[in-house]
């Protein structure tokens, strides 16, 4: 009997150390310290600088105008003042507090460069080159005869310098036509022969630009022409020329000989 009572009490204490590890896994608390979520703010308050750079590329605003008042960028007009320029840029300029649009007209033989605002081309009487056709009539209107009128020498001046100044490439011819002198005439004054060498030099270099040549073959073909033209010769000639001479120096005092026209 004894042996039977002792199997109970070995039962007892295997099964008290089972509940005794249950409490152990609970030391998983540390996670607290994930307080540095509010390191999150410094980059908010970053943002606004970005936002703060975007309007700089307004400064591109300004546009690159090829074309104005049917004229173009490197194309060359005759402006009447000054003869034939090249359209360098078409530019935009503040002039008191306004906007202007302007032609940047170079001169290359003058060394000049002029700035016409784009409205005023037709006020100053900016001009596109002479066609062809238009080209060819001024040659021939120096194959004709010289018209001077018998009038003040003062006078006359003026009207070949509004000639010249008028942009009229005909007009211009005829100046050259009448103030030549060949050889065989008489020396011009200096006042003549100012104007004379003044309207040889805008048709020769328009003529150059609108056949695609040099000054100097402009030239030459303007004397070829000029060559053709009538002359007075003898002792008629001469008698005329002492007229013209003693009409001058008694109203102007200028005392240049003048090309009589034989029509009078």
């Amino acid at each position: 009997m004894p042996h039977k009572t002792a199997k109970p009490a070995a039962k007892a204490t295997v099964a008290k150390p089972a509940v005794a590890k249950a409490p152990a896994p609970k030391p998983v608390a540390p996670k607290a310290p994930v307080a540095a979520a509010p390191a999150k703010a410094p980059v908010a308050a970053a943002k606004p600088v970005v936002k703060a750079a975007a309007p700089a590329p307004k400064v591109e605003e300004k546009k690159v105008v090829t074309q104005r008042q049917g004229f173009k960028a490197n194309e060359f007009v005759v402006y009447p003042a000054h003869g034939v320029g090249q359209i360098l840029a078409i530019e935009e300029q503040e002039i008191a507090g306004a906007k202007l649009e302007l032609f940047v007209i170079n001169f290359i033989k003058d060394k000049m460069t002029l700035r016409v605002p784009t409205a005023k081309v037709m006020n100053v009487g900016m001009r596109k080159l002479s066609e062809p056709a238009l080209v060819k009539k001024a040659l021939e209107t120096l194959k004709g005869r010289a018209r001077v009128k018998r009038t003040m020498w003062s006078r006359r001046a003026q009207e070949y310098e509004a000639k010249i100044n008028s942009g009229d490439i005909v007009a211009i011819a005829e100046v050259v036509r009448d103030l030549y002198r060949s050889e065989s005439q008489p020396e011009q004054s200096y006042s003549e022969r100012q104007l004379y060498e003044a309207a040889l030099d805008r048709l020769s270099r328009e003529i150059a630009v609108v056949q695609h040549s040099t000054e100097t073959e402009a030239v030459k073909e303007i004397e070829a022409q000029l060559a053709k033209s009538p002359r007075r010769t003898g002792a008629k000639s001469e008698a005329a020329e002492g007229e013209a001479d003693a009409e001058t120096d008694e109203t102007d005092g200028d005392g240049g000989a003048t090309v009589a026209d034989e029509a009078a």
